[in-house]
Order: C-alpha cells, then structure tokens, then sequence
C-alpha cells in the first residue's frame, strides 16, 4: 500500500480518469478525526449521469408553509382534491385595509427565553407592554434576511432582537415554524377529525431561490428542531424556491384573474384600478380552442388560459419581489404535460420592501440624528414598533400619481424621549434640518409630500429593474414573451409602474396574478403536490471534489507535483461533478465510488469544493472554496467478505436541494450519506 501520510485523506475515490483518488485539504484546512493514509486503484469507469424518477411516499395532505420576511402564512390541501387550496384561518389583530390571510413575521419571547406568541398577536402584545418592562422581552421581526445575509452561516450563528439580546437564530426558527405547524394541525384536526397525523402530511417551506445551500439546509434543520418532520423521514418535508412556486400557481390561472400593467388605464395608480388581460389574448384563446390538439393540451395538463395561448418552447420571467429580496427566474413551457424547464440560474437581491423601511429609518437619521435614532431604537423598542407600523400603513397608499400628502404618526414616546435627549422638540428639529419635503403638520404628525415618499422607493426599485434588465440582457433568455410580478411587494403601485414604464418599451407583457401576495404561498402546495413539475433546472454553482491526478509534464504546474513510492502525481486538481449553469434534469443522478482506507474504517468524509467558473483546475484556484463535506456512515463489514470495499454514492443536483445516497456494493445495502454545508 502506498501511505499518503498527513494529508486529511478520508477515503479511496474510484474516478473516470486513469488513478485518481481524494485530495488532501490544502494546507490550513481543518483535520478530521478520521485522517488515515489510502492507495490509489485503477478506476472502474463511472456510469453517465442518469436519471431517475423521483419516488415519494404516499400522504393525505400537502402543507405550505411561506416564510417570508415581512409577513407569513400556511395553506393547504388534500391528496384527493390537490388543487382545491385552503388559505389559513383569519389571524386574529391586524391592520386597518390589509388582507389578513398572512400575518407579520414578528416573534416574542418572554425574559427566560421561552416561546409567548407570534404575528399579530406578538406584535400587539410587545407594543401593549410597558417601555421599562418591554426591554427584557426578546421580539425579533424581518429575522429572516439575517439567512440571507450571513457570509458564514452556521448551526450557531445567533439573532439579536429589537433590545439588543441575542440567541440561536436556529431557535429563533424553529419556534416560528413550530408555531405554524400547531395552528396548521389543529385546523386539519377541526376540517377532518380523522385525519391521522403521523404519516399524512407533507410540509412545504418556502426559501428564496437565490439562497446558497447552507440556508437551505438551515431551514430543513429548523424543521427538524420544530418537530414538522424527523430527519428518519426526511422525504416528508420539501424545499420550495419561491419564484418557482409563483411560476407553478401562475401557470393555472384564467384570463380574468391576471392584470395586465400595460392595459392600465392612464394615471390609476391602486390594485384595484387595473384591467385585466385585453382582447388580443381573447382572441388568440378563441383561435386555439378552435384547434383539437390546443383543447386537449389545455384539459390534460390542467393548466390555464393564458398558458394553453403559448407555444411549446415559450419563455417567460418570475420577479419574485418580496419583503428582504428580489429573486428572479426563467421557464421555459414544456409539451405534452405543461413541465416547467429553467433557462438560467437563478438570480436577484437584496432589493425586498424592507429596503424602503430602511430609507425612512435614514430619513430619520437626518432629520434627528443617527446617534438619537439609535439609542431610541435600544431604549423604547416597542415605541420604535409602533412607529414602524405607522409609516407601514402609509406606505401602502403610496402611488405614482397620488396627489396629497402623506401624514406619519410619531408615537408620544418618541416626542417625548427626544425632548428630553435634544432639549427641545421635533418641530424645531423639523426646522433646522436640511430636509425640506418633510415638514410638521398641524395634528401633530410628520407631513411628508409624495414627491418625499416616492424617492425612498428609488433605490430598490431601481435595484429591481436593474436586475432585470441585466437577466434580459442574457442569450439565454431571449425571446421571452412575459414577465409575472408577484410577491407581497409586487402590490405597490410604486412598483407596478416604475416596472411597466421601464420594460414596457421593450414589447415585454408584465402581468399581475389578482392574488399577488399570495401566490408563492398557493404554488407552494401545488408544487408539493406535484414537485416533478419543473423538469430541468440550471446549477447555480459549480461543484466538485479534489482528486490526485497522475502529474503530466508541461500540462500540471511543478508546485503541484507529489512523489510517492517513484509515482508522480498532481495534487489538488478539481474534479466536477457539475458546472455552473448546465442543466440538470430532476432526477439525473452524479456517481463517484469510493474505498474505505483501512479494513474497519466506519466513516468516509469527503470535501466539497464549489465556485461560479465553469473552467476552474485546481481547488486552490482564486474563487474556489470549501462549500460542505459528503459523509457516507459504514456498517462494520461483514466477516465473509474480502478485499476491497467499494461505497457507491448518486448525487443529484437537478432539485431543490443537493440530494445523496449510497449503497454498499458488496451487499447491496443503503450507506447512511449526507452532505453537510452547515459545518464549515
């Protein structure tokens, strides 16, 4: 045996170019306890990816959970009736002129840390609570960004609440969702009393499709900690991306309930003043149904109008504009069944709603002081809610061609708090600041002119539009036909018309569902009824593993060069699984080998290397990093077999998730395997 000391080697791999086995870590890189030297073999030749037909366990009822940054909520149906959606309950509390089928993504928790209430209720609760007793409670709202956001996301990364207390945002979490899942069981139990739980219910969550594995895999986590499903019956819970599920709910409605922005009439500005798809759609209907194969395509695929009007092959865009992000796709049609094909990755933002709390809050700052916007925020945060909600409602009613001005309620606390922090009053800070389209109105309130409120949209709008036309601009997307605005921020008349006056020009049809806010949600428990609709799906990244390679003069850098035992070879080398942007089939599996090291060894860890270039060599190449790690657990091996022991393993990277298992092809058992992401 060739010994390879010292260099984090957990397993044999049996690759599809002549001897090649797993890389070492590059130097730095932390060891594993199950380090141990291996030697290389002469590989079998790895299968071509093939695909196979995903296999899920019978249920009764499909749950959806969107978790969203500003606001949440559930819905569901049942096996036997899949597309007959039943929204949540009314949420109790809420706001004047909002649908209540959602409700806000606020938590709180008591001082001990324990679970008290969430949405409205905690909302109300915390902003009920005296300023002195409010700063121990722990309220935590638009949590979810931090996912988004955090560069290394781990099982530990903490959440700070509105008092500046921290604790695990994976607890944090997993209390939302636990609350999700009581309030969806107990109303199942009331709709059908002998619905078992156990066994019956598939969970949808809803996740950004711009989200890297690790925050997918947080939230699965999360679910796990929550009790939704256990990781023994993983399959009962799926990942659903957000633009995805628009795309999938999109594709079953009818003409009357889609809202074409061009049609608009000329200065409506409100949801409700919109015209729905014109004529001309009408009229190309009237022409397929004319057509024998149109009528059958339009009842055998169960889809919509306006879908059985486009041709196999058409191509469209989902702008997913929610509360913390902008998440774009694109679809292509598929023939006979309706399936969905993606066109390119996924991509989009951090250009959600939240981004225009965000350009009050520096309003704010301007007018007050930063220094004064802080500390308020830290002494009296359920004043700093209140007012938050305030300049909610009024954001609401913004539009492109509204003419009043808007008047914000300052809470008495923040009057009162900065009296006695500035030594005089807002009105005389009104004064001196250098912001003249916010002035102090007669009622006591903030007056601020549309011209004002229209601005602090700009910046995010204008990040979607960018956006936009950036992913317009790619070969790959040419000849889209439509664009579908959905997503909670996708109501703004703001929006609505900064888009369609933008695109608009370029022939592009941007539509509106009538149900904007709720259509992730409703897609969602479509697509987990029936999540082998999209098809094909583009890789975000590429992915692989580092190999030793057999050196070649001239091709393999000197530095890479390695001698064992008179054999040369060069270390470090990228070996792809798949690349970034290729297509991938759901389904289409990725298999690699791999050797124990050592007879008895119980337990092979594998680097996972990942980067956005198609083209990378090594996996020390700028851009190249470690992304996760593939585990495969081994039963002790049986007595009677001999020799050498070879792991299996299918990856598939044509789903939602970055999906593995493994068997022993010795005895032809399942190998425990997981990839970790979390645990960098």
């Amino acid at each position: 045996m060739l010994a390879v000391p010292d260099m984090g080697l957990q397993g044999l791999y049996i690759g599809s170019s002549p001897e090649r086995s797993p890389v070492p870590s590059p130097p730095g890189s932390p060891r594993t306890q199950e380090s141990c030297g291996i030697a290389p073999l002469t590989p079998s030749q790895s299968p071509k990816p093939e695909t196979r037909a995903p296999q899920h366990a019978p249920f009764s009822v499909v749950v959806a959970i969107d978790f969203g940054t500003t606001s949440s909520g559930y819905a569901f149906s049942f096996a036997s009736d899949p597309e007959a959606i039943h929204m949540m309950r009314k949420w109790e509390g809420g706001d004047p002129g909002v649908a209540h089928q959602k409700t806000p993504t606020c938590l709180l928790l008591t001082p001990e840390g324990a679970f008290h209430s969430f949405g409205y209720t905690a909302r109300d609760y915390y902003h009920d609570l005296d300023p002195e007793e409010a700063r121990d409670w722990l309220y935590f709202e638009k949590f979810k960004m931090k996912i988004h956001s955090a560069t290394d996301l781990t099982l530990k990364t903490q959440l700070e609440a509105v008092n500046g207390k921290k604790m695990p945002a994976l607890e944090v979490f997993a209390h939302a969702l636990r609350f999700f899942k009581e309030h969806a069981l107990q109303e199942l139990r009331e709709q059908c009393p002998s619905l078992p739980e156990k066994d019956t219910v598939r969970w949808v969550l809803t996740v950004p499709a711009i989200w890297k594995q690790p925050a997918k895999q947080f939230m699965r986590e999360a679910a796990y900690l929550a009790g939704l499903v256990s990781r023994e019956d993983a399959e009962q819970l799926l990942i659903a991306l957000e633009p995805e599920a628009a795309s999938v709910y999109c594709r079953k409605l009818r003409l009357h309930q889609l809202l074409d922005l061009s049609s608009r009439a000329p200065g409506s500005g409100r949801l409700g003043e919109r015209r729905s798809i014109d004529s001309s759609f009408r009229q190309a209907r009237e022409q397929l149904r004319r057509s024998r194969h149109s009528r059958t395509f339009l009842v055998e695929s169960g889809i919509g109008e306006l879908w059985a009007e486009m041709q196999a092959g058409d191509r469209y865009v989902v702008a997913d504009c929610g509360g913390g992000t902008v998440d774009l796709t694109v679809h292509q049609l598929e023939q006979p069944h309706g399936t969905l094909k993606e066109l390119y990755k996924a991509s989009g933002g951090p250009y959600g709603a939240v981004g225009v709390d965000l350009a009050f809050e520096q309003l704010l700052g301007r007018i007050f002081g930063e220094d004064f916007i802080t500390t308020f925020k830290r002494q009296r945060p359920a004043a700093w809610v209140d007012l938050t909600i305030a300049f909610e409602a009024r954001k609401r009613t913004a539009g492109p061609h509204r003419a009043g001005a808007l008047n914000i309620s300052l809470p008495f606390s923040f009057i009162d708090f900065y009296r006695k922090q500035r030594g005089h009053n807002v009105e005389t800070a009104l004064r001196r600041s250098s912001v003249n389209f916010v002035k102090w109105s007669s009622q006591g309130m903030l007056r601020m002119s549309c011209e004002a409120m229209n601005e602090l949209f700009q910046p995010t709008v204008s990040g979607i539009i960018q956006h936009i036309e950036a992913l317009l601009a790619r070969p790959e997307v040419q000849g889209v036909k439509l664009l579908f605005l959905v997503g909670g921020f996708a109501e703004s008349a703001v929006l609505q018309h900064a888009v369609q006056t933008a695109l608009g020009a370029r022939g592009l049809r941007v539509v509106v569902p009538h149900d904007v806010g709720l259509t992730i949600l409703k897609g969602a428990v479509l697509f987990g009824q029936a999540p082998g609709v999209v098809r094909v799906r583009r890789s975000p990244l590429t992915y692989g593993v580092g190999v030793l390679n057999r050196f070649v003069a001239g091709r393999h850098p000197p530095e890479k060069l390695l001698v064992r035992d008179g054999r040369r070879w060069c270390t470090d080398v990228f070996e792809r699984f798949v690349a970034a942007e290729q297509s991938v089939a759901l389904g289409e599996e990725v298999r690699r080998s791999y050797c124990p090291a050592r007879p008895g060894q119980r337990r092979v860890l594998i680097n996972l290397y990942c980067c956005t270039a198609e083209d990378a060599r090594f996996i020390t190449d700028p851009g190249v990093r470690k992304c996760g790690a593939l585990s495969l657990e081994l039963e002790p091996a049986d007595g009677a077999s001999s020799g050498r022991r070879e792991i299996r393993a299918a990856m598939q990277f044509g789903d939602t998730e970055i999906k593995v298992t493994a068997v022993d092809v010795s005895t032809n058992r399942s190998v425990r395997a997981a990839i970790d992401f979390l645990s960098n």
